[in-house]
C-alpha cells in the first residue's frame, strides 16, 4: 500500500511542477475558505511505524498508529484533494531542494548542529537526494561503534518526524508570504528547518519567507504553530494563544504586520486557549471556518462564559493602534463584517458528546471551497449537525470512485475514515498546508 501511494503522489507532484512551466509558483492565501488551487500534503510513512509506546509521549501522540490503516485512511484525503486542486507531496519538494548541492549542505549542517549530531554530517552529505530526504523524515539509526553509543537508550541519531503528516504547523501561507513555525517542542524543529529550505529554494515557489528562528536573539519564548493561525480575510487574522503559540509569538507576527507598512487597517483577533486537555493544543481544534457565513465551534470554549479571553488588535498604517477585549470570537468577527452562524461540534444536545467528538478533531474542518469541507466520518453527531444545516454528506469513497461530483453540490462535507489518523492528534485541517486559494466573493 505505501509503495502504491508514493508512486501516485510522486507523479502528482511532478505534474504540478510541470504545470508551472518551470517558473516558481506564486503563493496566495487570503482566506480559510477560498476555492483551493494548490496544497502541500505528506503521506505518513515509515516514520510513523518507527514509533514505540516508549516514544509516543515524546512524539506528542496519544497512541501509536497502525501504519497500513493510517495510509489507507490518508489515501482518501489525498484522492479527494487531488480531484479539486494541485497536490504537492512534501518529500518530493524536499528532494528537489537536496538536488542543489549548496542548499543540501546548508540544510544538513543546520540540522546536524541543532540536533547535536555533527559527527554524522559526512555520512548524510554523501547520501543521494532521495535517500537523504528519506533519512531526514523517517529517521537515521545511530552508529553503535563505542561503549557510550551501545549504552545509549536512543536507537536513533536523527529521530523520525512522527508528526510531519500534519503539514499545517511547520509553515503557513499568509497572503503572499510564508511564515515558518517556531515549534513548541524541539522534537518538531527539523520540520521547520525543512519547510524553510523548501520555501527559500527559489525555483519552486515565489514568496518571501518570515522565520522567527532568524531572529538574532532566537528567543525561546517566541512560539508559533500553524494550527493557531487562521486567515479569516485578507485583512483579518485569527490567532490562538496557548501552549503552542505564545503571546510573544503573536507579538512577533504583529511586528511583521507593522513592518509591511501597508496603508489601511488590519486586524488580529486573539483567542486564549487552555493548556489542557491536549486536544485543545491549537485554535483549529475548537474553531474552523465552513463557509462565508458559517463556522464549526466547540461550544464550551467559544460560546459559553469562561476565563479565556478574546482580544481584538487593530494595526493601522503600520502601527498597533488599539488593543481591547471583545466578548468572544464570533462577536469580534461580526464587528469586522464577518457574521458567522456557529455549528456545534458534537451537536447541541449532549455536553459529553461534544467533548468526545472534539477530542477526535470534531471541530477541525478543512474547507476546499466555500461551504465544501472535509472531516472525519467518526464524529457522527457533528456530521449530523452539518446535515441539519444543508450540507450534503458525501463519503470520500464516493468521490474516489467517481460516484459523487463535488461540483454539483452547493454545500457538502466529505467524510474520511478516521480510526488511526486521529491518534496523532489532528484532523483534516492539520493535514493540509494550502499554497493558493481563489478570492472569496464575500457578498456573493
Amino acid at each position: 500500500m505505501a509503495r502504491k501511494i508514493q508512486k501516485t503522489t510522486t507523479s502528482a507532484t511532478a505534474a504540478a511542477l510541470r504545470s508551472s512551466g518551470g517558473m516558481p509558483m506564486s503563493i496566495n492565501v487570503q482566506s480559510e475558505i477560498g476555492e483551493l488551487e494548490t496544497v502541500i500534503i505528506h503521506t505518513p510513512g515509515a516514520e510513523v511505524e518507527n514509533m514505540t509506546p516508549k516514544h509516543a509521549q515524546r512524539a506528542l501522540y496519544s497512541d501509536i498508529l497502525n501504519l497500513p490503516l493510517a495510509q489507507k485512511e490518508y489515501e482518501q484525503i489525498e484522492h479527494v484533494l487531488s480531484t479539486v486542486a494541485q497536490t504537492f507531496q512534501l518529500k518530493d519538494l524536499l528532494v528537489k531542494v537536496l538536488e542543489n548541492h549548496s542548499e543540501k549542505v546548508a540544510l544538513v549542517e543546520r540540522i546536524c548542529r541543532n540536533e547535536n549530531v555533527t559527527d554524522y554530517f559526512d555520512d548524510l552529505i554523501n547520501f543521494s537526494p532521495n535517500k537523504l530526504a528519506t533519512c531526514l523524515i523517517e529517521g537515521l539509526p545511530a552508529r553503535i561503534d563505542n561503549l557510550t553509543a551501545f549504552l545509549n537508550d536512543d536507537y536513533y541519531a536523527l529521530f523520525p518526524l512522527y508528526n510531519f503528516y500534519f503539514t499545517r504547523d511547520a509553515s503557513m501561507a499568509v497572503g503572499r508570504q510564508v511564515l515558518i513555525g517556531k515549534m513548541a517542542n524541539r522534537v518538531r524543529l527539523r520540520e521547520s528547518l525543512i519547510m524553510d529550505a523548501i520555501f527559500r529554494h527559489g525555483k519552486l515557489f515565489a514568496t518571501s519567507v518570515i522565520n522567527p528562528y532568524d531572529d538574532g536573539a532566537n528567543r525561546p519564548e517566541v512560539l508559533i504553530e500553524g494550527g493557531d493561525i487562521l486567515v479569516a480575510r485578507d485583512d483579518v487574522l485569527l490567532i490562538g494563544n496557548g501552549s503552542r503559540t505564545s503571546s510573544q509569538g503573536i507579538d512577533f507576527i504583529l511586528t511583521q504586520l507593522c513592518a509591511q507598512r501597508e496603508e489601511g487597517r488590519k486586524y488580529v483577533l486573539v483567542q486564549q486557549l487552555p493548556d489542557t486537555p491536549e486536544s485543545f493544543i491549537h485554535l483549529d481544534m475548537v474553531f474552523t471556518f465552513l463557509d462565508r457565513d458559517a463556522c464549526m465551534v466547540f461550544e464550551p470554549l467559544i460560546l459559553e462564559d469562561n476565563r479565556y479571553e478574546t482580544v481584538l488588535i487593530t494595526v493601522d498604517n503600520g502601527r498597533v493602534a488599539r488593543i481591547k477585549y471583545v466578548p468572544d470570537l464570533l462577536s469580534g468577527l461580526k464587528r469586522l463584517g464577518i457574521d458567522l452562524e456557529p455549528l456545534i461540534c458534537g451537536g447541541r444536545e449532549d455536553e459529553w458528546t461534544q467533548e468526545r467528538e472534539q477530542w477526535h478533531s470534531g471541530a477541525n474542518f478543512f474547507a476546499f471551497a466555500p461551504g465544501k469541507v472535509i472531516s472525519y466520518a467518526r464524529n457522527l453527531h457533528t456530521i449530523d449537525e452539518l446535515a441539519k444545516h444543508g450540507f450534503d454528506v458525501i463519503p470520500a469513497a464516493a468521490v474516489v470512485t467517481g460516484k459523487a461530483n463535488l461540483k454539483k453540490t452547493a454545500r457538502c462535507v466529505v467524510t474520511i475514515d478516521g480510526s488511526e489518523l486521529p491518534r496523532g492528534g489532528g484532523g483534516a485541517r492539520c493535514m493540509t498546508m494550502p499554497l493558493r486559494r481563489k478570492p472569496v466573493k464575500w457578498n456573493g
